[in-house]
């Protein structure tokens, strides 16, 4: 079963052609750059030189595409310091050229007046997968960056859809015009980052300014409380070496495609990236009270397919898989298998599977209802065909896909899970 999701990057696709007013070229590719899963972190450098780097990293979807083009934005003077394949580790070739090259060479709604950062992919793009790079570029504008008083500021429109800006050492938060996570990096600086919910570009500032008492660096404690299962922690008391997650840079995404809800089931995929060196699995645990049929997956990067293997219960500890929860005779483990990660590089998943689950999915008095619990950041509902929507519990973007189906996208920035209950009717 191929699965496709055509409406849920309509916003990605907004933001390449920024600045592209008209006018689409006719010549060269007709296909459009398509992405998913971007990513900017800014970096401010001292408030006097107007300076910030900016880490961008995207996957590159457009099947076959050779090279990727990233916007420079008028109005910024820009220094290009690399390009990396995120897969390997290694540079990559980059050059700047002008909206025509990029027209005739695979970016089809490049804006002529343009300038763009052309990375050559280290393979072309696979069907159905991916090319994930890391764009390293710095930036000088004195209008998006610069000292007022005894404060700096920076202000600026950012489309896309994770955001990451990381304070000068010595400076602390201010004021910030859009709900954000707040946290401390290993260096002792302040990032604040956040998640835009929407289909348009948000017009963020900040002001910080110099502390003489910097803030305590984040350490590692492997006796941290959780952060997802409120349950699993005494919430009488402080947590006390408690370090919150930054929720915007946490890479995995499911969607789920809801079949007739009479049959209790639903396929889904989630994608997922493993940087860890020496792992050489993914362990799904299904749920109590799903079951799961039909697994398949197979590495974005490549397209190649994985060797998928469903275990239960003695089965999980013959092959030598340890679970942070006790190993029953019920429990069920989906494993997936691959190449051992090496030191600096990563691996993009993509599992699928169909699950059952008439606890949580089902029909009732002719109403679909689904009731279920997110913990990832980036969660997609997809309703059955014919079936629209009466009811969603939690704020949600809502789309009809291409096929006529009605999406629900829950943009979840918060450290804890989303208790998602969702009402439908046929047509």
């Amino acid at each position: 079963m191929q699965l496709t999701l055509s409406g849920r990057y309509a916003s990605l696709a907004f933001l390449l052609s920024f600045f592209c007013f008209c006018n689409f070229s006719s010549y060269g590719q007709t296909v459009p750059q398509e992405v998913a899963d971007d990513i900017t972190t800014y970096h401010l450098k001292s408030p006097s030189s107007n300076q910030f780097q900016m880490v961008y990293e995207v996957s590159a979807t457009t099947p076959g595409a050779k090279y990727y083009y990233n916007t420079v934005r008028f109005g910024n003077d820009a220094k290009v310091d690399g390009a990396i394949d995120l897969m390997t580790g290694d540079s990559l070739r980059w050059d700047l050229v002008d909206g025509r090259h990029a027209r005739r060479n695979g970016h089809p709604k490049a804006a002529l007046s343009g300038k763009f950062i052309k990375v050559t992919l280290a393979r072309p793009v696979p069907k159905n997968g991916e090319a994930r790079i890391r764009i390293i570029k710095t930036y000088t504008n004195r209008n998006t960056y610069f000292q007022q008083g005894k404060e700096i500021v920076f202000s600026r429109s950012l489309g896309i859809k994770r955001n990451v800006v990381i304070l000068p050492k010595g400076y602390e938060l201010t004021s910030c015009d859009y709900p954000s996570q707040v946290t401390v990096n290993e260096n002792g600086q302040i990032v604040v980052s956040f998640m835009n919910r929407g289909t348009r570009f948000i017009p963020f500032k900040i002001t910080a300014r110099t502390i003489s008492s910097p803030p305590k660096p984040y350490t590692a404690n492997t006796t941290n409380s959780p952060s997802v299962k409120g349950s699993g922690r005494d919430k009488s008391k402080a947590r006390l070496d408690y370090q919150p997650p930054i929720r915007t840079s946490q890479n995995r995404e499911i969607v789920y495609f809801l079949q007739d809800p009479s049959t209790n089931s639903f396929r889904l995929y989630h994608d997922y990236t493993e940087t860890r060196e020496g792992i050489d699995k993914y362990l799904n645990v299904v749920r109590s009270g799903s079951k799961a049929s039909n697994p398949s997956a197979y590495l974005l990067d490549t397209g190649e397919e994985l060797k998928v293997e469903t275990l239960k219960g003695k089965a999980i500890s013959n092959k030598g898989i340890e679970l942070s929860q006790e190993i029953t005779d019920e429990t069920e483990v989906v494993a997936i298998w691959f190449e051992p990660v090496k030191k600096g590089q990563s691996v993009r998943l993509r599992i699928e599977e169909t699950y059952t689950d008439p606890n949580r999915y089902l029909l009732n008095d002719g109403e679909l209802i689904w009731d279920r619990s997110f913990g990832r950041n980036r969660n997609t509902v997809v309703l059955p065909k014919g079936w629209y929507l009466t009811t969603s519990s939690m704020p949600a973007t809502i789309e009809e896909t291409a096929d006529g189906n009605i999406s629900l996208f829950f943009m979840n920035d918060r450290p804890d899970s989303l208790d998602v209950y969702i009402k439908a009717q046929k047509r």
